[in-house]
């Protein structure tokens, strides 16, 4: 019986190193599997960062927000230098992050991000790199696929995890809330200025803003230049003078120049002058809304001054034709006074009552009111332009591929047409007839585009067309 027992206790003996050395074997496993994953984790934590240092204002202006991204740039290499990161690069940019898509120097950074050139971005704060959704999705999106590791601002870093990726999109979202917020604050401080009386922007040639805190935002008058705004309005009203007389008047024997830039009235200044009610003590903020004010400001004419100069310009030689478009203006200029040239349509009814349409060009007179340039008829200016064409050469110009390809498909149908294949060519005898075509029959963008193309300026000298 001893002998059985002492048997039987040394199998268990047996048994029981055999179950320690396996469970020592699983330990062994089990920490070398845990080792295994802390050696990964150090092998992903000792990735370099390579930083971008990304500054940004939101104004382009020089004036405004001058020293914001020099302060910025500042501010973050004293960080990189304390915490020894190291800047690849530095972008700079003055544009607002209020829309998407909208920051040539942002889309380029996230391509070099993308393109692994950088992995880690450094900027003053998170409104910096993003006030919009689109934006601020396109940076989460290359930090879910791990090519944008780490965003560094002055007080905080952003890595990627689902917590601070979450505190990041809240930081953005609340700038992006802020902007939003901004635009209701400012038109809600805009038609209470309105409602005020006040004009809520610059105000028009004649006035100009209080500066005295007590007076702030009023408009007063310029006594300079409120007299001879009364006179334009009256010369239209009661002796009928066009507005090109107008502006001859304007530039040439007062030297009238606004307030704001010192420049003189353009033609256009002069008829939206014409047709602003601020000069008569009501205004429509903002203009065609049809939400009108009395003004808290004096008055330069009276408002039956102000009703016949509408009159007068609607039933007179001031009525402006809108969206008239003219094939040669635009592209040439003066060869005396070097103005701009402008054209003018007449009609001329006939004994069966049908209309002939004649479009005459002519000197603008901006720089020369007694310029003898003259006026030419279109259908002689073509005549010109087209004898000018065989003189030229289109080689190596813009628009020869194009030419070129317009014949050669015109061939191919005439071959169609006629059953006839024959190798299609083109020499510069097709190219020199279908420019004289387009000149004659095109639609007036053809004739443009193919007149910005020439080598040299078209000139208009006393009724003769040249290039210069």
């Amino acid at each position: 019986m001893p002998v059985l027992l002492r048997k039987v206790a040394n199998k268990l003996s047996t048994s029981y190193c055999l179950a320690k050395d396996s469970f020592s074997v699983i330990n062994i496993g089990m920490e070398m599997n845990t080792l295994s994953h802390q050696t990964k984790s150090a092998i992903q934590i000792d990735v370099k960062l390579k930083y971008c240092l990304y500054a940004r204002k939101s104004t382009e202006s020089d004036e405004r927000q001058a020293l914001s991204i020099d302060s910025q740039v500042k501010e973050m290499l004293q960080i990189a230098e304390r915490e020894n990161l190291e800047i690849v690069d530095i972008r700079r940019e003055s544009k607002s992050a209020k829309d998407s898509n909208n920051r040539p120097v942002f889309k380029e950074l996230l391509k070099d991000v993308s393109n692994e050139r950088f992995n880690s971005i450094l900027t003053w704060a998170p409104d910096r790199l993003s006030r919009n959704a689109g934006d601020l999705g396109s940076v989460v999106d290359l930090m879910d696929s791990k090519k944008l590791l780490s965003i560094r601002t002055f007080g905080q870093t952003f890595s990627n995890s689902p917590n601070e990726k979450f505190l990041l999109m809240i930081l953005c979202s609340q700038a992006k809330l802020e902007n939003d917020n901004r635009g209701i604050n400012v038109k809600r401080g805009l038609r209470t200025r309105c409602e005020m009386g006040l004009w809520p922007t610059c105000p028009p040639t004649g006035y100009f803003k209080e500066k005295r805190m007590d007076r702030k935002c009023e408009c007063i008058i310029d006594f300079d230049r409120a007299p001879v705004i009364k006179q334009i309005f009256e010369k239209v009203a009661y002796e009928k003078w066009s507005g090109r007389k107008i502006y001859h008047w304007l530039k040439f024997d007062l030297n009238f120049r606004t307030e704001a830039g010192k420049k003189h009235l353009s033609l256009g200044n002069i008829y939206r002058l014409l047709e602003n009610t601020f000069y008569y003590g009501t205004f429509e903020y903002p203009r065609g809304s049809g939400n009108w004010y009395k003004g808290k400001h004096k008055p330069i004419i009276t408002k039956e001054l102000f009703d016949l100069v509408q009159g007068q310009i609607k039933n007179s030689q001031l009525v402006r034709k809108e969206n008239i478009e003219f094939a040669f203006t635009k592209i040439m200029k003066c060869g005396l006074c070097g103005s701009g040239i402008s054209a003018s349509e007449k009609f001329k009814k006939l004994k069966n009552g049908d209309f002939n349409r004649h479009v005459y060009y002519g000197c603008t007179k901006a720089k020369d009111k007694n310029c003898k340039c003259g006026y030419i008829n279109e259908t002689d200016l073509i005549k010109q332009l087209q004898k000018l064409i065989d003189k030229l050469d289109f080689k190596k110009t813009p628009i020869e591929n194009k030419i070129k390809a317009e014949i050669k498909r015109f061939k191919k149908f005439q071959s169609m047409i006629t059953g006839k294949c024959n190798k299609i060519e083109v020499n510069d005898v097709d190219i020199k007839n279908y420019i004289k075509f387009i000149l004659k029959e095109g639609e007036d963008k053809e004739k443009r585009e193919l007149l910005n193309c020439l080598k040299g300026k078209i000139n208009l000298k006393r009724k003769t067309v040249s290039i210069m």
